[in-house]
């Protein structure tokens, strides 16, 4: 099914009185589309004469074609890259693959990336977890269109890490990433280069994705509204964008450089052979110490940095790196259940995929192909990272908001669909500041209709300027109107797809949304879902996670897989939970988004801008 926009309609709606009718059962996710096409037309940042840079490049994104199963070869979208300054060490191809080359850096250094739209569509790049200033950070709101070309100038002040470049349009970055616009950034700086950590060919960028391919070998993407709230899940996992990934190794110590590229699946990866995960990094690179774990989950837009020490193993040996059962992190189906991965029912499970996501599955294949003696050995001690406490933030006794808020075909943050310009009392951050910042799901503290606290009702009332924030969010979500209505296990009845006439003033002029009815298959049950929060500009650090206790059986099958001390950008937030972080503000102004990194939710307008100035 495919939408299109149009301004003069939407006006005609919005100023008549059937138009109001109308509007208020368009669907919150294409309002929120629309909404996005209300962004100014800046045109394209040119070079600055006085910007020196040490390194530059030409990135170029256009349409191609790869093959990637036996037979046809599949239409994909690419980045291409021409050094034209610089170290030749700045672009590593990954051979045979669609993904865009390793674009490695220097802290400290001054790069320019001349960004070419070959595409038939507009496009935008984003430097995922890069603190650059905010006209270069790829906000929707720089966009260009086929034929043009965007320049990007900043001094490179990340920390050793691993970090993504990838698209980021009005309402198609999720299609774009999909078919192929992604690639990874890796940063070094003196203190990671002491420790002698394994490189060259023994750091190796492992990108995780899953894919849906027809019959012709071409990539199917979004079939259904299903597609876009559950988010979309292939049925094939590519590592590198090839499929039966193996690996041949040594038998000595590698550093994987590990990232979700997927648009929706959350991965809960472990050894086959019960072996701890070693991980010694993070978002924004490496930990204080090395962590064992039995397993580490990871969301989409996260990066992980494993030390994989294969020394005493046998030539011909090998080991899985697989994905393991969990659950929870989906709605459940109505009269349904997961069995033994969770709330979701039989067959292909509530996202359409034969790959459930929970499910127990192989990543890619490690083995052992030559007999080494000499191998680096793991330090003790990794890198220097300054903790923030309470006393170092700016508020630590309001935290700034992000409340998520979950209802028929509707995804939103802080309980108002993505607009320009559309700015929350508490999205105003003052430069140069640290703030304390709390993620939860505003529909009660539970996730599936437990009450709120006290404290987080008033804070939602106040801090969605002065817009309720009960039940599955304002302007077309569930109401709460009695504590004492729910259904079957504690769960809010959702109505059938009514329009309710209520007191309540929002967008949908004074109608709100009911239940779910038959959408998607017939959910009856909470919406709840887990989300990966991606905030852009600077790393923040985990202050605190809390959980319902009504999600606990299922929080118990992923809590062990969180890493949190080290720096991150992107935070994966359970049905239920509640997670505190402490994040840094500055040295630029501007506009910086804070999105889910569902990519598939982040189109239908859940992500919001923080102003900081």
């Amino acid at each position: 099914m495919s939408y299109s926009f149009n301004k003069s309609r939407r006006r005609f709606f919005a100023q008549s009185g059937a138009g109001l009718m109308a509007w208020a059962a368009t669907p919150a996710w294409l309002r929120a589309m629309e909404n996005m096409g209300d962004m100014p037309k800046i045109p394209p940042r040119k070079a600055s004469a006085n910007f020196q840079p040490d390194v530059e490049l030409d990135l170029i994104c256009k349409p191609g074609s790869v093959a990637i199963l036996p037979g046809q070869p599949t239409r994909v979208q690419q980045y291409f890259a021409k050094l034209v300054k610089g170290p030749a060490q700045t672009l590593t191809e990954i051979p045979g693959s669609y993904l865009g080359p390793v674009l490695r850096f220097e802290k400290g250094q001054k790069i320019r990336i001349n960004l070419h739209n070959q595409l038939n569509e507009p496009s935008i790049t984003h430097w995922h977890g890069l603190h650059v200033p905010a006209e270069v950070d790829g906000h929707p709101l720089y966009t260009i269109d086929s034929g043009q070309v965007f320049v990007y100038e900043f001094e490179m002040l990340n920390r050793a890490s691993m970090n993504i470049y990838h698209p980021h349009p009005h309402n198609t970055t999720a299609e774009q990433v999909y078919h192929g616009l992604a690639g990874a950034i890796l940063v070094n700086d003196e203190e990671e280069r002491r420790l002698e950590l394994p490189r060259g060919e023994y750091e190796v960028p492992i990108v995780i994705q899953d894919k849906l391919f027809d019959d012709n070998n071409q990539l199917v993407y979004v079939r259904h509204m299903r597609d876009r709230m559950m988010g979309f899940y292939g049925d094939r996992i590519l590592v590198n964008g090839r499929p039966n990934f193996q690996l041949d190794v040594a038998s000595r110590a590698y550093r994987f450089r590990v990232l979700n590229g997927s648009t929706a699946r959350i991965y809960k990866l472990a050894w086959d052979d019960k072996s701890p995960v070693t991980v010694i990094g993070t978002d924004g690179g490496l930990l204080e110490a090395p962590v064992n774990k039995p397993y580490v989950m990871l969301a989409p837009g996260e990066r992980l940095d494993i030390w994989a020490d294969f020394s005493g193993r046998k030539v011909g040996s090998q080991l899985v790196l697989r994905s393991r059962s969990f659950s929870g992190v989906l709605p459940g189906m109505m009269g349904g259940g997961q069995g033994e991965h969770g709330r979701m029912g039989g067959g292909m499970g509530m996202h359409g995929s034969t790959l459930p996501v929970g499910s127990d599955y192989p990543i890619f294949t490690v083995k052992v192909t030559r007999q080494v003696s000499d191998s680096p050995k793991l330090p003790n001690s990794l890198a220097q990272i300054h903790h923030y406490g309470l006393s170092d933030t700016a508020n630590p006794g309001k935290p700034v908001p992000i409340a998520i808020s979950e209802g028929p075909m509707r995804m939103v943050l802080n309980g108002r669909p993505y607009a320009y310009n559309d700015i929350l009392p508490s999205e105003r951050i003052p430069l140069n500041t640290v703030q304390l910042l709390e993620i939860f799901h505003a529909h009660g503290g539970g996730g599936h209709g437990e009450k709120a606290s006290g404290e987080h009702q008033g804070a939602e009332k106040a801090d969605s300027g002065s817009h309720k924030m009960g039940g599955m969010g304002m302007r077309g979500g569930m109401r709460h109107d009695d504590d004492n209505k729910q259904g079957e296990g504690g769960h809010r009845r959702m109505g059938m797809m009514g329009m309710r006439h209520g007191g309540d003033s929002d967008d949908t002029g004074g109608h709100q949304m009911g239940g779910m009815g038959g959408m998607g298959g017939g959910m009856g049950m909470m919406m709840s879902m887990a989300h990966p929060i991606h905030l852009h500009g600077q790393y923040f650090q985990i202050l605190s996670r809390t959980i319902a206790n009504n999600e606990s059986a299922d929080y118990a099958t992923v809590k062990e897989g969180f890493i949190e001390g080290g720096w991150k950008d992107t935070v994966l937030v359970m049905p239920g939970e509640r997670v505190k972080i402490i994040k840094p503000f500055q040295d630029f102004k501007g506009l910086f988004m804070y999105h889910c990194h569902n990519l598939e939710h982040e189109d239908m307008g859940m992500m919001r801008d923080f102003l900081v100035g």
